[in-house]
This record gives structure tokens, C-alpha cells and sequence, in this order.
């Protein structure tokens, strides 16, 4: 592993991970960019990019199948996430599920399964056919994605629900609404944050943000992009894992050396200034 990605994030059972990682949404949807998606996750684990996210959802299966085909021959260097739509996530289908995600990643387990959104199924049924993932060996540990406070907070008076390794929510330098209260409810129950979209996808989740003046000035200052403050910025208290999607080894070198990027007090008012924290609790921003 690389060790120039400075600060490590620890799960609540003590397993150590970068704070930077790799997202695939999309990836494995267009058969021309295989080999390239492929070589960038490859070089992502190369530069200490441990950590894989990917999803049953992503392209009904496509970007599992192209992890699987990525990590052929390294399995045991990544840690590997996968998401169980809602609707599958009763017992039955939820083991069903699995399987068939261990299938496309052509591995015996996961290292981190999750909740992909909360649906109707209940979250004990949820908590409970995780467990017996856990027993049977199929997945090391569970969590929830897309889950606000108020869920958190009923996940936890379910028995075994203190057993939630993190809570994968969207958030960037945009859209700041978990530090209202989620993000410190989380860090007071240790259960780290997994940022999806920290890139606010290259910007366009959020118009102007990669344009702005103090962003491209505190870039600027770094000698580094736009987005690689983006990632600074999302991964600056030390706590949180980005899972930022690249699709390329040049975007994943990127992404890495965003690691190095030690944000100033100065600079991060002068992004806060630019875009403030909400002073009021707001809806949990999904995509």
C-alpha cells in the first residue's frame, strides 16, 4: 500500500481503512471503457485506494461484474462494499441477493454490505437477516446508506443495530445538510460517514461550486484542481471515507494525491464563506 495518503478512519470493530476510496456508479455500463475502468480501480488499490463501493443497483449488476473482473488476483489488498436494493432486503432475498452479488464479484464475501436506501421492509428484518449473513461468513460486517438522524436513531434501539459499521449519505462542499446534526449524532456513536459523490459529480451536482472564485483560488494555492480540494475538503476531519468514482488512472492519481492536501483554517473559512453550512436541519440530499 502507498502510504502517502495520510490519516486513517477506524470502523467501530477496529478495522483500519483509508480515507479515500473508489465509487463505480456507471462503471461497467459502457463495453468500449471496460479495460480502462478496469486498469483505474486497479491503479486506485495500487496507490492504497483500498476500498471498493459498488451496488446490485449500478447497472442491474454491470459494475459488480467488472469489480469482480478488476480485483481478480488482488481480492485480498481490497476492501470490497456492496448494496442490497430496499425491496431485497427481507431475509429471504437478502441471502438470495448476496449470493448472487458474490457471484458477479467473483468472491466468497464481502468485507462491508449495505443497506442500499431504507425501504418498507422493516429495519429489524433488515438487521436480523444481516446478522445471519455474518454468521453464515458471506459478509465480514453491515451498514445503511442514506439513512438520516432520526433513522439512525431507531436503527440503534434494534437489537444488534449497534452493530451498524457506517452510514453511506451524499456529501460535498455543496450540499452540506448532515452537519446540521447527523454527522455529529454519528460521530458520538462512532459510526464513521462514507461520503458518496464527494466530487458532487465533477460539479454538476451543484452549479458554480467547481467554478467558484474561492475554490479555484484555494486550488490555485495547492497547485492542485478543483476537484481535488472537493476531495480535501470532504475528507478534512479525519473521520469521513470518500468513495469519489474515477474512471480513469490518471482521475485516480488525482484523486490520491488529494490525500496530500492539508486544508489551512483560512482556506476552509474562506469555503465556508462561499458555501455555508445550512443553519436549519434539511431533508438528507440523495441522488
Amino acid at each position: 500500500m502507498n502510504e502517502n495518503i495520510p490519516g486513517r478512519i477506524k470502523l467501530p470493530d477496529g478495522t483500519d481503512l483509508p480515507r479515500i476510496g473508489q465509487g463505480t456508479w456507471c462503471m461497467g455500463d459502457d463495453a468500449s471503457r471496460r479495460s480502462e475502468e478496469i486498469a483505474a480501480l486497479r491503479h486506485g488499490v495500487e496507490l492504497g485506494l483500498s476500498v471498493i463501493d459498488t451496488a446490485e443497483m449500478y447497472g442491474d449488476g454491470r459494475s459488480e461484474e467488472l469489480v469482480g473482473e478488476a480485483i481478480r488476483g488482488i481480492r485480498d489488498s481490497v476492501f470490497l462494499v456492496s448494496k442490497v436494493y430496499p425491496h431485497n432486503a427481507g431475509k429471504k432475498q437478502l441471502a438470495r441477493s448476496c449470493e448472487d452479488s458474490l457471484k458477479r464479484l467473483r468472491t466468497d464475501h464481502l468485507d462491508l454490505y449495505l443497506l442500499h436506501w431504507r425501504g418498507k421492509i422493516p429495519l429489524e428484518e433488515t438487521v436480523e437477516g444481516m446478522e445471519e449473513l455474518v454468521a453464515a461468513g458471506k459478509i465480514a460486517r453491515w451498514g445503511v446508506s442514506n439513512l438520516d438522524t432520526d433513522d439512525m436513531r431507531e436503527l440503534l434501539r434494534i437489537p444488534g443495530g449497534n452493530r451498524c459499521a457506517v452510514n453511506q449519505v451524499l456529501y460535498h462542499l455543496g450540499s452540506r445538510g448532515i452537519e446540521h446534526e447527523l454527522l455529529s449524532w454519528q460521530r458520538s456513536h462512532k459510526i464513521p460517514v462514507m461520503a458518496y459523490s464527494p466530487l458532487a459529480q465533477a460539479g454538476t451536482l451543484r452549479k458554480g461550486l467547481t467554478e467558484n472564485a474561492a475554490v479555484q483560488e484555494v486550488a490555485l494555492r495547492h497547485g492542485a484542481t478543483p476537484l481535488q480540494i472537493l476531495l480535501a475538503w470532504s475528507i478534512r476531519e479525519g473521520d469521513v471515507i470518500a468513495i469519489p468514482k474515477a474512471s480513469t488512472p490518471r482521475h485516480v492519481a488525482e484523486n490520491a494525491a488529494a490525500g496530500e492536501i492539508k486544508l489551512s483554517t483560512d482556506e476552509l473559512w474562506q469555503l465556508d464563506e462561499a458555501f455555508p453550512q445550512p443553519a436549519w436541519r434539511v431533508p438528507l440530499d440523495m441522488i
